[in-house]
């Protein structure tokens, strides 16, 4: 695959930027005939988006091989995050792996602090692909965001992630005033696999979590759920990218797809486990495993409240760069996170 300099990058993210800001009515028409399903309307900005990377010819990254699929995953997530202003920011390392503490401006000074875990199918992202969407949820929410990597498959397979998310958050508990946290108000979240692993970190400590937030999350690596048959073409996250990180990450002949640990949808859930938030997408193919997921913990007796963007696809959570509904819905997910932790 061809190395696209800075320069490019910038010039790709300011044109998707200026398209993906135009009035929806103007948005819609150039979109093309309205997508609907089960009884939703894809929204005019995600439409417009999934078009705009058809003709641009971006591969998607389960078709490159796994190094040059980071660097194109990272790359997407600059163009459609876009430049987010933060109050400071400092890099840590936790059990060796990197992390980034975002102090908003306008903070709200009573010790809140969400750990947070990047999605990527096990496989791709990191703190990096990740900043513009925490820098966002940060300054929105005036609540400090603690972003944390981990361990990544082929490399380290299942459970490294896991217990990496385990460590990481007791560490982080455990040392709060170096995060300038109060440890009895610090909570999780994630996007998709990392709210995989936000959803473990809450059922493993229990009390010593306060709060999870738990966006679009992978929840049964066994599942055939509708919505996975639905929505697994054409809507930015693919089976072939599901059955990749599958494979990769959790092997079937090497790992049960029922293990707790891996599908937090047949863990036992304890009256200890921490209030959630989950975020699902109308038109994603984990919708229906995370809304599931919010009705276990809601049968056992845990407050959880559940939100489904109906118009929204998953990857909404990194697109804060421009348009319109994407970036509405993670400001009223940054309004949660100062509701619960601000």
């Amino acid at each position: 695959m061809p190395v696209i300099g800075p320069a490019a990058v910038i010039a790709k993210s300011l044109a998707f930027q200026a398209t993906m800001s135009l009035p929806l009515s103007v948005q819609r028409r150039i979109s093309g005939p309205v997508i609907e399903g089960d009884g939703q309307v894809l929204a005019a900005d995600t439409q417009l988006m999934l078009m705009l990377k058809k003709i641009s010819g971006e591969p998607s990254v389960e078709d490159l091989p796994i190094p040059a699929g980071r660097i194109g995953m990272a790359r997407q997530a600059e163009i459609a995050g876009g430049v987010q202003p933060i109050g400071s920011t400092t890099d840590h390392w936790i059990n060796g792996q990197k992390a980034r503490l975002y102090v908003p401006t306008n903070e709200s000074g009573n010790g809140g602090l969400l750990v947070f875990f990047h999605g990527g199918g096990f496989v791709y992202g990191d703190v990096q692909s990740h900043d513009p969407a925490c820098r966002f949820l940060a300054e929105e929410s005036g609540v400090r965001i603690l972003s944390v990597s981990y361990r990544l498959a082929p490399e380290h397979t299942f459970p490294a992630a896991y217990d990496d998310a385990i460590v990481a958050f007791k560490h982080i508990v455990e040392h709060a005033d170096e995060y300038g946290a109060d440890p009895k108000r610090i909570g999780v979240g994630g996007d998709s696999a990392g709210g995989n692993l936000a959803a473990g970190v809450a059922l493993a400590v229990g009390r010593k979590c306060a709060f999870q937030l738990l966006i679009y999350p992978v929840v049964d690596f066994g599942s055939t759920t509708a919505s996975r048959a639905m929505f697994g073409e054409g809507f930015y996250l693919t089976k072939k990218f599901m059955d990749l990180a599958h494979d990769t990450y959790a092997p079937a002949d090497l790992v049960a797809s029922n293990d707790p640990r891996l599908s937090p949808l047949f863990a036992t859930v304890r009256k200890t486990t921490a209030p959630a938030f989950v975020a699902t997408a109308g038109f994603d193919p984990l919708r229906d495993e995370g809304e599931a997921y919010a009705a276990k913990l809601a049968a056992a007796g845990i407050d959880v409240d559940l939100e489904r963007y109906e118009g929204l696809i998953h990857g909404f959570f990194n697109i804060v760069g421009s348009g319109h509904t994407a970036r509405a819905a993670v400001r009223e997910l940054a309004g949660v996170v100062a509701l619960r932790l601000g």
